[in-house]
């Protein structure tokens, strides 16, 4: 695919929360330091400061109204920070506007599409709004539909398209430039789950290529199993930072191990004793165990002497929706962002 060039570069480690007198080292896409926005006085983005790496796919969750949607308009240059400083690739967002649009393009939340086009006719006009080369137009068109799995459909007119090619489409729009950044506004929401599947597969595909992707969402599956690293936002500040195993060590959320008993049992204090045990609760023949290492501590509580067999033995992993509820004290209030238990 000739989209973006098919080399995936290697990072070196990058300090997740430095403050920056000027732009990092050449393996940063982005870096964040100290941006804030205000709205008629109210600080709705309060100081956030951050590096996103080359190559990688970053994950950007919180609520509604978290500052997120704020946060990708300042990288993107559609606002300008209140104060604070972002460079894109090294250029900064304020002082190198023209250089930050030709490397970056942005996939909203709402579709900007124009319904009575084709899938080809709404290409070529965004080709040539983001000034790509005449010659390459047709080429490139044809290689983003490609790639989002439009090209059966690509002279039918958008408002024959459903809902979830539509938000294939509009990922297309902002392909179609070829970009060095591609900011992703919640590209999964308002669609079925069939095309939320297929939107998904195709930003995983994306990864063998020398894209950089930040990506906002309030659906945690998709965070988990997307992003290299993931910033939790809340209220405007990201309260943590990392890959989801950091972020489970940064919120102390353990593993339940849950032990279900012929009967209740008469004493569990032999379990309370087991290394790295945090705490046993007992509701009638269910006994849960919580650790942070279930795996290492499951052979222990299985041999644990209860008076009475074990009937059954499950254990559920922490989740990314454990550490948000850890980190935040709040639950993301959309029945599509809990976990299955693993």
């Amino acid at each position: 695919m000739g989209l973006v060039s098919a080399t995936h570069l290697s990072y070196a480690p990058v300090t997740a929360m430095a403050s920056h007198t000027s732009m990092s080292t050449s393996s940063t896409a982005v870096a964040l330091s100290d941006l804030r926005r205000l709205y008629d006085n109210r600080e709705v983005v309060r100081g956030i400061s951050f590096d996103i790496r080359q190559g990688e796919i970053f994950g950007l969750l919180g609520p509604n109204g978290a500052g997120k949607t704020t946060t990708l308009s300042m990288i993107s240059t559609r606002i300008r920070p209140t104060s604070g400083d972002a460079w894109v690739f090294g250029q900064h967002v304020v002082r190198d506007v023209s250089a930050v649009r030709r490397l970056v393009n942005v996939a909203p939340q709402e579709d900007a599409l124009y319904p009575t086009l084709t899938a080809v006719e709404n290409l070529s006009f965004f080709a040539e709004l983001y000034g790509v080369e005449s010659k390459a137009r047709a080429a490139r068109i044809a290689e983003t539909l490609e790639a989002v799995g439009l090209t059966p459909r690509k002279d039918d007119r958008v408002n024959t398209y459903s809902g979830g090619m539509r938000r294939r489409l509009n990922l297309a729009c902002a392909l179609v430039s070829s970009p060095r950044l591609l900011l992703l506004d919640e590209p999964t929401a308002s669609v079925d789950p069939q095309s939320r599947a297929e939107i998904y597969d195709m930003i995983r595909r994306l990864y063998a290529y020398d894209v950089t992707i930040l990506y906002t969402t309030h659906y945690l599956e998709e965070a988990e199993d997307l992003c290299d690293r993931i910033a939790i936002m809340d209220d405007g500040r990201v309260i943590a930072l990392g890959t989801l195993g950091e972020l489970v060590a940064q919120s102390g959320a353990v593993d339940v191990v849950e032990l279900r008993l012929a009967h209740p049992p008469d004493d569990v204090e032999t379990l309370k004793h087991i290394p790295h045990v945090d705490r046993v609760e007992v509701q009638g023949q269910l006994v849960r165990v919580y650790t942070p290492y279930a795996q290492e501590v499951l052979p222990a509580l299985c041999s644990a002497d209860l008076g009475q067999p074990i009937v059954r033995t499950s254990v559920r992993a922490v989740t990314l929706a454990d550490v948000f509820l850890k980190l935040t004290g709040k639950e993301l209030r959309d029945s599509r962002t809990q976990l299955h238990a693993r």
